[in-house]
């Protein structure tokens, strides 16, 4: 939930979310935040690139220079929204996957 576009909601959507599903309520929140300060620009930026992928022959091109004005950020929208949902589907899946399989990695047999 950390890297779908619903800025300010993520938190609240994650853990309403854990209600709904049961999950465990702290290992949401520590798993929700992955969209720190330092990760922003890296998240927002790879949102832009996949949803590139998904724009065809219409995705916009961004360069981190003078041209990157308000106008372009806007004419991109779309794409960063396609991104971020299909970045945030795919990292939640491949990281839960990485989380099973090292949880079922080291499970310790039980005592008899």
């Amino acid at each position: 939930m950390g890297i779908v576009p619903i800025w300010g909601f993520q938190l609240i959507t994650a853990i309403a979310l854990a209600f709904v599903l049961r999950l465990n309520k702290a290992l949401v929140i520590l798993a929700a935040n992955i969209s720190i300060p330092p990760m922003i620009p890296i998240i927002l930026y790879l949102s832009h690139l996949v949803g590139a992928f998904w724009m065809g022959n219409q995705a916009v091109s961004i360069t981190f220079d003078t041209t990157l004005t308000f106008d372009v950020m806007q004419e991109s929208l779309f794409q960063y929204v396609v991104g971020a949902l299909t970045l945030s589907i795919v990292s939640g899946v491949i990281f839960g996957l990485a989380t099973y399989g090292t949880l079922k990695f080291f499970k310790r047999p039980a005592s008899t």
